[in-house]
């Protein structure tokens, strides 16, 4: 098992890093997070370097990259900011899921405007009453002259609110089955008529934003309509690997960043003539942190690999989530301890990953969820 990096990732992982560093320094991400605004020249810079087109075949106009590749870029995004990967990663996961069971034409026709920079994507599943439980969904649509009418409401939904963005909306179709049998995928421009998005007063993850979404009577056509009727649980399962890959790379980036801030302040701040660095305490939990994020780091790296050799990788790719998320978690809230009050200050960046990390064991299947996973497939059934 070699997980060594080509040349060629080496040259990606570089070159991510200076495109982060010369579009998205830390007052534009300070701004951004402030103001609370979506950071439309900083995807604008990614379209330009052709990073969306990554992970997709060559003759949908990709690079043909694998999902280490995507990994690599998603982990260098989330260093500067896990927010900023909201706006990334989210893109790539619906379109990806619009190649594997879209029609032809649903691909030919969405996803040169996805790797244009022409079209954003969002994804949508949860409900006030569906978050874990998908089987609570109640945002339907029905059948109406030669088309669908969709009705509901919405929630969590990430970069909703963006310019030009297509939300891949997930609602029943059969209200009598299973969601495994009854629920279907729709693809609905954000300015549809009948649609209503609001942008939710979030703890963190301000940019790329959280929003509601209210349908009444929103029209759907059948070219909207991915993979068939009833068939939207295969477009879940889908993409679930690689979604879940890419939520612990993204973690695992954020909380690399948070180690290296508060290492850097360990070395810089004094107090009672040294820094702070050398006193024990501090030093044995920056090394704590360094190895526990490392730890999460293998294990994504692990999960990445077996999902890019086509291997069964499930029990991996939820381990790998489970920890990435929680040690971002972990790092930001001890992130926040060495520094004091500065972390506590606003005009500092502990405090930013402090609160985006909150949601990071929520997001993407709560960690809760995870354990579940992993347990039963352990064979330890859980009631």
């Amino acid at each position: 098992m070699d997980f060594s990096f080509s040349e060629e990732q080496e040259l990606l992982r570089a070159n991510a890093r200076k495109l982060m560093d010369r579009h998205a320094p830390p007052d534009y991400v300070a701004r951004c997070d402030r103001d609370k605004t979506y950071p439309y020249e900083l995807y604008d810079a990614w379209v330009e370097a052709g990073l969306f087109r990554l992970p997709f075949a060559e003759e949908h106009g990709g690079l043909g990259g694998s999902v280490i590749d995507l990994a690599i870029v998603a982990e260098e995004i989330a260093y500067t900011s896990a927010d900023f990967y909201m706006a990334f990663a989210g893109g790539v996961f619906c379109a990806l899921n619009i190649v594997r069971k879209g029609s032809p034409e649903q691909i030919a026709r969405w996803i040169p405007r996805l790797l244009a920079g022409e079209t954003r994507m969002a994804i949508s599943i949860s409900e006030p009453d569906a978050g874990s439980d998908v089987g609570a969904m109640r945002t339907s649509a029905a059948r109406k002259d030669a088309g669908w009418t969709i009705n509901g409401r919405k929630l969590w939904c990430s970069g909703a609110g963006a310019r030009n963005t297509l939300i891949n909306v997930y609602v029943k179709t059969d209200p009598k089955a299973d969601h495994r049998k009854g629920m279907s995928l729709f693809l609905i421009d954000n300015d549809a008529p009948g649609l209503q998005c609001r942008k939710l007063d979030m703890l963190g993850r301000h940019c790329t934003g959280t929003y509601e979404l209210q349908f009444d009577d929103v029209r759907a056509d059948d070219d909207r309509l991915v993979g068939g009727a009833n068939k939207g649980w295969d477009c879940v399962l889908s993409g679930l690997q690689v979604e879940r890959v890419m939520s612990a790379a993204g973690n695992v980036g954020a909380a690399r960043a948070v180690v290296d801030i508060a290492t850097q302040y360990a070395k810089e701040r004094h107090q009672f003539g040294r820094p702070i660095g050398s006193n024990q305490a501090i030093a044995h939990l920056l090394a704590d942190m360094a190895t526990k994020v490392e730890a999460a780091r293998a294990l994504m790296w692990q999960a990445a690999w077996k999902v890019s050799v086509g291997a069964e990788a499930l029990r991996e790719i939820s381990m790998a989530k489970l920890l990435a998320s929680e040690t971002y978690a972990e790092m930001a809230n001890h992130g926040m301890q060495i520094l004091g009050a500065y972390g506590y200050s606003m005009e500092f960046p502990m405090q930013r990953h402090f609160r985006d990390a909150r949601g990071a064991t929520i997001a993407a299947g709560t960690s809760q969820m995870q354990r579940n996973l992993i347990a039963g497939l352990m064979g330890v059934k859980v009631g």
